[in-house]
């Protein structure tokens, strides 16, 4: 039985629901030597900032339990370069190209937003308006709604493509900042971005990242994303695209059933570079063998069973 995994994500037709993570995937080309990245539904390229950024000191990652604090601050090319340079490599990668873009002003965002979305090949811009390890910007718009919504309706007005803000982990009610940036015209949402987070070294009692603080992702912050998605998902008309811990086929089933659209692989690929194929894979072996032709039966299957009924395919 043939089945389809193609979604729509704000009118982007992606072939599959498997995308990148910013951050975890360099500018896009660079994972062409592990496979074609034709197969993938989409690529979300790594923080794109007005000027160059070195970004912090090392250590920048630390492992943890069940996951990774990274604290790299931004390291980027910047704008300029990365139009003349890295996007013209992706212009032929078969697949849905989403850049990331990061500022420390409303007066950033929009700079980065008109001068990429004007370029060639160029599905959707995220909004990295949730990054915890830098000093300005980051958590300064994702904490307020109003200050999410302002960038987010100040993008819009120049934006060419889809506008995707990325929301964080680390406020009183994610629900609200979904809803604030809907209103404000965003095409859709992402999340979650990564938890705040430190670790020390008990021999010389320093931080053991050189910016003390850092983001927490992997498996271990897949509960809080899954249920941060669902309760996103319940209360916006937007597309919703989940993150957090994502490592196989069935947590993305799982992040569908719980209303995401698509979904974003990132700890992951440092251990497995190839979790995007593996994990689309085992995606469309569960839909063949629980009888579902299209991957769009799932999305949202959880919020509408309700809380005391069960499905067996």
């Amino acid at each position: 039985m043939e089945i389809n995994l193609q979604v729509d994500i704000a009118g982007i037709k992606l072939k599959n629901p498997i995308l990148t993570a910013s951050g975890c995937f360099g500018y896009g080309e660079e994972g062409s030597e592990f496979f074609d990245l034709a197969e993938l539904g989409g690529i979300v390229t790594k923080s794109i900032t007005p000027l160059p950024r070195t970004g912090h000191p090392p250590p920048k990652v630390v492992e943890t339990c069940s996951g990774m604090l990274n604290a790299i601050g931004l390291t980027n090319v910047g704008v300029n370069k990365y139009i003349a340079e890295k996007l013209p490599q992706l212009k032929n990668c078969g697949c849905a190209v989403i850049v990331n873009i990061a500022g420390t002003t409303v007066e950033d965002y929009v700079e980065l937003a008109e001068k990429i979305s004007a370029q060639d090949g160029v599905d959707a811009i995220e909004l990295n308006i949730s990054c915890p390890n830098v000093d300005r910007g980051g958590l300064e718009f994702s904490s307020s709604p109003r200050a999410a919504a302002d960038v987010v309706s100040a993008v819009k007005k120049v934006c060419r493509v889809p506008v995707i803000p990325k929301l964080s982990p680390n406020v009183t009610d994610i629900v609200e900042i979904a809803r604030a940036v809907e209103s404000a015209g965003a095409d859709g949402v992402s999340l979650i971005n990564t938890l705040v987070g430190t670790a020390i070294d008990i021999e010389t009692g320093q931080f053991r990242l050189s910016n003390r603080w850092g983001g927490l992702s992997g498996p271990a912050i897949k509960p809080i994303a899954l249920a941060m998605v669902y309760k996103v998902a319940s209360a916006v008309k937007i597309p919703v695209i989940g993150l957090g811990g994502i490592a196989n086929g069935a947590d993305v089933v799982e992040f569908l059933m719980a209303g995401a659209a698509a979904v974003q692989i990132g700890t992951a690929c440092f251990a497995e570079p190839n979790i995007f194929i593996r994990a689309r894979n085992e995606l469309e072996a569960y839909l063949a063998a629980h009888g579902y032709k299209d991957a769009s039966e799932i999305i949202g299957l959880t919020r509408r069973l309700g809380p005391s009924e069960k499905k067996y395919g």
